[in-house]
């Protein structure tokens, strides 16, 4: 998931690929990683935005593109979840912060 994450990944096909059934990757996933692979994958699409923001000019579409989500209403939703604030006051906010850390 991890390398993949433009990738449109298909739970069927993930199990089929560890040879096990989707409810046992499911039960598994819940019970080592405490998601189910979709929250896990959306967390790791997550963090790689934030990353992208942080230490790149992409656009917001842009970074939705390399994580692989298509629709922008669903990434600035799922976004200001976890980090409080839309993609653009995040990448905004960090700018300023860099900035006055660059002037000291």
């Amino acid at each position: 998931m991890q390398e993949n994450l433009s990738r449109k990944l298909i739970p069927g096909e993930i199990a089929a690929a560890v040879n096990l059934s989707l409810a046992h990757l499911r039960y598994l996933f819940r019970t080592e990683i405490g998601q189910s692979p979709a929250q896990y994958l959306r967390s790791l699409r997550m963090q790689e935005a934030e990353r992208l923001l942080k230490t790149t000019f992409l656009s917001v579409k842009e970074v939705m593109h390399r994580i692989g989500v298509r629709d922008e209403s669903h990434f600035t939703r799922d976004f200001k979840k976890v980090y409080g604030m839309t993609p653009a006051q995040y990448r905004a906010r960090h700018r300023r912060v860099e900035l006055k850390n660059d002037s000291s």
